[in-house]
């Protein structure tokens, strides 16, 4: 008896250790060489041993120059097994402005083509992912959603196989200044038509928006760290935002909002959340109706102390090397 207790102890063990090391599987889909904070986010997953990441894919506007940034990405950090995926090409205007035509960033990978992305299109990809993996992945956004209204309009449930869907998404109590009023944000108002259906679709999504977005400012003493670092990473990272300072909207100190979703899946103790039921108007407001039942969770305060050190000590420990 005594033989048979040992032995079942064992097993619980070895159980909980496969438990305890099995890797979250993700699709990350974003703009990327947009904004910078793309980069850090896509810069954060790569660096947290949480993740298994299925693959990442280009959202919005001029997708395949995004496409070709992330397979440089990956490739200077030897990290080109994972999948690169090109979404639709779409508009890049809103009210007769040019917001996600040719950026700055785009040059880094002018001509690079040891790796390319894949070629099934996005809405192949995650679709089939999901049907492989029904309730193991988590769909991150972090861009505009043209690729999710695509998925709807292809197949309507699909995207309930999902373990959860997480996007930095919305502007619900603030807008991009601290104590600022709501504002139609840019990963809504970019495509309303597809973010309509994005929060009608049922799927009751967490969403991480302005409201905790705001706060997170990525300072000059740790940019200054990340280029001491120099690692294939932190370089990529440093090109990147020098690029993007020529941008007329950039500042110094780069918020970090599409990281923020990314912190809310690997560290939730750093937010409190709300369920609301929120509809996307017709000039890209998300608007929370108090009266009807919740259709999503948003996040509403953030310890952003906590998350800069938390991602720069993830991203300052990371040792990628194409050379190992």
């Amino acid at each position: 008896m005594k033989k048979v207790v040992i032995a079942l102890f064992i097993i619980l063990i070895i159980v909980q250790i496969g438990y305890s090391t099995e890797k979250q599987k993700i699709i990350f889909d974003c703009d990327l060489g947009g904004d910078i904070d793309d980069a850090f986010a896509m810069a954060l997953v790569l660096s947290s041993p949480e993740f298994e990441v299925l693959g990442f894919v280009m959202d919005h506007g001029y997708t395949a120059k995004r496409a070709k940034v992330a397979c440089r990405i990956l490739y200077e950090c030897g990290l080109e097994d994972i999948p690169v995926v090109v979404g639709r090409h779409t508009p890049t205007r809103w009210e007769d402005k040019e917001l996600a035509g040719d950026t700055h960033q785009y040059p880094w990978a002018e001509g690079f083509d040891k790796v390319k992305p894949i070629k099934k299109n996005a809405v192949d990809f995650i679709i089939e992912n999901l049907k492989k993996y029904p309730n193991e992945v988590i769909l991150f956004t972090v861009g505009p959603v043209p690729n999710i209204g695509d998925v709807i309009d292809r197949d309507p449930d699909v995207l309930k196989l999902a373990r959860r869907v997480v996007s930095m998404f919305g502007s619900f109590y603030m807008g991009y200044g601290t104590g600022s009023r709501p504002v139609p944000e840019w990963n809504v108002r970019a495509d309303v038509r597809s973010a309509q259906k994005y929060v009608n679709a049922g799927l009751n999504p967490l969403f991480a928006g302005l409201d905790v977005t705001t706060y997170v400012r990525l300072n000059e003493e740790n940019r200054t760290r990340l280029v001491y670092r120099n690692s294939p990473l932190t370089d990529a990272l440093s090109g990147l935002y020098s690029l993007w300072r020529f941008e007329d909207y950039a500042s110094p100190d780069c918020k970090m909002h599409d990281g923020v979703a990314v912190a809310v899946v690997l560290w939730p103790d750093l937010f409190t959340t709300k369920n609301v039921h929120v509809t996307v108007d017709e000039n890209g407001y998300t608007v929370i109706d108090e009266t009807k039942e919740p259709n999503c969770e948003i996040a509403v305060t953030i310890d952003y102390p906590k998350f800069i050190d938390r991602m720069m000590e993830r991203l300052l420990k990371q040792n990628f090397n194409r050379e190992w």
